[in-house]
C-alpha cells in the first residue's frame, strides 16, 4: 500500500513535468523564426555546414551584406575552377567574422580568407535582430560562446541563445504556414553557396549616387582594429592568406569615406596584406547602376554581382595560387550540381519577377 501511494505521488510530480517538458519540444522549433520567405539572410550561417561536409573550399568570404550579394561562388566555380563558400550575414559585425572564421576552421582550412572591410566602423553591438540571424544558426562551440557574449546588446541574455523559446515565446500571434510546414523538417536551402540572389531591377534615381554626411570624426574604433589583428593573426597562424576588400556598393547608405579607406591601406601596407577597395573600378568591372541593382544602388542584383565575381575571380586566380577544382573528380561532381542549382533558381526567379 505505501509503495502504491509513493508510486502515484511520484507520478503526480513527473507526469506533469513530462507533460510541460514535451509542450516546449513542440513549442520552440514551431515558435524559432524560419528565414525563408520573410528575411532569408538568416539562414545563411547554418547553411555553410552542409555545403563544407560535401566538399572543402580554396576561398572563404566574410562579411555582411555586401558579400553575400555580390560573389557568386557558382560563377567562381564555373569560370575559373575556385571552390568557395560566403560566410555572410546581415550586418555582421568584425567580431562576428573573426568567429566565424574561427569556426569554419574547425572544419577546413581555406587557402585565402577575403574579408569585406565596412563593418570596420563599427565598435559595439548594434542589433539583437542582426545578431540572432548571424548567431542562432553557429553549430555550438565555444567559438558560438564567445561570439554571443561578444555581440550581445544591452537586455539581451546568453540563456536566450542557450534556449531560443525564451526569445521567441510571444512569436505566436505572427505566425506563418512556413512555421508549422518547417518545425520538424528540414528547410529549403536559401542561398548558393552562401550568396543570397536578387534578380530585381531598380535603378538608381535620375540625380544620382548621394554621398555619405561628412563625420566629426573617421576614427576607426579600437576594437575593430582589435580584431582585424585577431582575424590577421588566426591566418597567418593557419598559413591563410587574409585579403582585406571593400566591395562596390557606394551609396550614402553604406558610403565608404576616404579617411577610412586610408586607414585600411595604411594597415595593409603596415602588415603587407593585399587590399582592394573597387569603389574606383566600377567601369573596370562593367557595373552599369541602371541595371546591376536591385535596391537604388545600396546592393547589387545578381547581373552586378555575376560581373564582380568574373572580376574578382580573375585577380584571384592570377595571384594567389589557387588550385583549378575543374579538374579534380571529387569536387567536379559536387560543384557542378551547385552551378546548375544556382542557374535553375535564377531562372526561376526571373520567370516569378516577371510574372508578378
Amino acid at each position: 500500500m505505501k509503495k502504491h501511494v509513493k508510486l502515484t505521488r511520484a507520478l503526480a510530480i513527473v507526469l506533469p513535468l513530462l507533460l510541460v517538458a514535451a509542450i516546449l519540444a513542440v513549442a520552440t522549433p514551431i515558435l524559432e523564426p524560419k528565414y525563408i520567405s520573410a528575411s532569408p539572410e538568416g539562414s545563411l550561417t547554418a547553411e555553410y555546414y552542409g555545403h563544407v561536409a560535401e566538399t572543402p573550399h580554396d576561398v572563404l568570404f566574410v562579411g555582411d551584406c555586401e558579400v553575400y550579394e555580390s560573389f557568386v561562388p557558382a560563377v567562381l566555380y564555373e569560370k575559373y575552377g575556385i571552390s568557395s563558400y560566403v560566410r555572410g550575414s546581415a550586418q555582421q559585425l568584425i567580431w562576428q567574422s573573426y568567429y566565424m572564421l574561427e569556426d569554419a576552421l574547425r572544419y577546413e582550412t581555406p587557402k585565402v580568407v577575403v574579408f569585406n572591410v565596412l563593418s570596420l566602423k563599427y565598435g559595439t553591438p548594434q542589433s539583437e535582430a542582426f545578431n540572432r540571424m548571424t548567431l542562432d544558426g553557429m553549430a555550438w562551440s565555444s567559438v558560438k560562446f564567445d561570439a554571443i557574449n561578444a555581440s550581445m546588446t544591452e537586455g539581451e541574455s546568453l540563456a536566450s541563445y542557450l534556449w531560443t523559446l525564451l526569445r521567441f515565446h510571444d512569436r505566436w500571434s505572427g505566425l506563418s504556414e512556413e512555421d508549422f510546414a518547417y518545425a520538424f523538417k528540414e528547410k529549403p536551402i536559401v542561398s548558393d553557396s552562401g550568396y543570397l540572389m536578387q534578380t530585381d531591377i531598380v535603378p538608381i534615381p535620375d540625380s544620382g549616387l548621394t554621398e555619405g554626411s561628412p563625420l566629426l570624426d573617421y576614427t576607426l574604433p579600437e576594437t575593430a582594429w582589435e580584431y582585424l589583428d585577431k582575424m590577421r593573426e588566426l591566418c597567418q597562424d593557419n598559413g591563410i592568406t587574409l585579403v582585406l576588400i571593400k566591395a562596390p556598393t557606394n551609396t550614402f547608405r553604406y558610403w565608404w569615406h576616404d579617411e577610412w579607406d586610408a586607414q585600411v591601406s595604411d594597415y595593409a601596407n603596415k602588415h603587407d596584406l593585399n587590399y582592394y577597395n573597387m569603389i574606383p573600378h566600377q567601369a573596370d568591372i562593367g557595373l552599369d547602376w541602371q541595371t546591376d541593382t536591385y535596391d537604388a544602388g545600396i546592393h547589387l542584383n545578381v547581373y552586378g554581382a555575376e560581373k564582380l565575381s568574373l572580376w574578382f575571380g580573375q585577380i584571384l586566380t592570377d595571384s594567389y595560387d589557387l588550385p583549378d577544382r575543374r579538374q579534380d573528380t571529387a569536387f567536379a561532381e559536387v560543384w557542378q550540381q551547385r552551378v546548375d542549382t544556382y542557374h535553375v533558381r535564377k531562372e526561376q526567379l526571373k520567370q516569378t519577377k516577371e510574372g508578378q
